[in-house]
């Protein structure tokens, strides 16, 4: 019984995220304040509650291989209505993190392609360049019509720019490099 305990939780997980995003998910006494303002929740196989909850357990498995973790909008929303002020999107941001570092795979394969090719196009761009992104995302996952009658529709009503805007590149590329090197130093 007690192999199966170990082999379940990793009792240094909650350390582990605490580390990444130095916040105390102890202080959290599941009020799912968090939950209710949550505009993913309805997507989520567990809640951003639950996900605390699992991680000051040590349910690394379940939380790194949820679809909550990479739903996570980055709103903010729950942060805004922690009465414990736990930083729940960084929590999430943690868990990511941590996911990518072990080699978990995504549950939403999506999401990190979207995340990656999202960041490259701005630092590219120097700002979000919507018709470049929406050309890489349909290289990268191969679904090339997928979308295709609602981007020309977005393009006769002009909501979609063709060409470019190329601002702040040197301080974005900047910030990208401080980024990385804090990164580096962290995990």
């Amino acid at each position: 019984m007690e192999d199966l305990l170990h082999d379940s939780f990793d009792w240094d997980f909650a350390n582990k995220v605490q580390v990444i995003a130095p916040q105390n998910i102890n202080l959290c006494y599941q009020c799912k304040k968090c939950t209710a303002g949550c505009p993913i929740a309805f997507k989520m196989d567990y809640s951003p509650s639950q996900i605390i909850y699992a991680a000051r357990l040590g349910m690394k498995e379940l939380v790194l291989n949820s679809n909550t973790i990479w739903l996570c909008a980055s709103c903010e929303t729950c942060t805004t209505r922690c009465p414990q002020d736990v930083d729940i999107a960084k929590v999430m941001d943690a868990a990511r993190i941590i996911a990518r570092k072990e080699k978990f795979r995504p549950s939403v394969k999506e999401i990190p392609i979207f995340n990656k090719t999202f960041l490259q196009n701005i630092r590219i761009f120097g700002r979000l360049y919507e018709a470049g992104l929406t050309v890489f995302l349909k290289l990268r996952t191969g679904e090339f019509k997928k979308d295709l009658d609602l981007g020309i529709k977005m393009i006769k009503k002009g909501k979609l720019k063709l060409i470019p805007s190329f601002t702040r590149i040197i301080e974005i590329n900047k910030m990208f490099s401080r980024i990385k090197k804090l990164e580096h130093t962290r995990i």
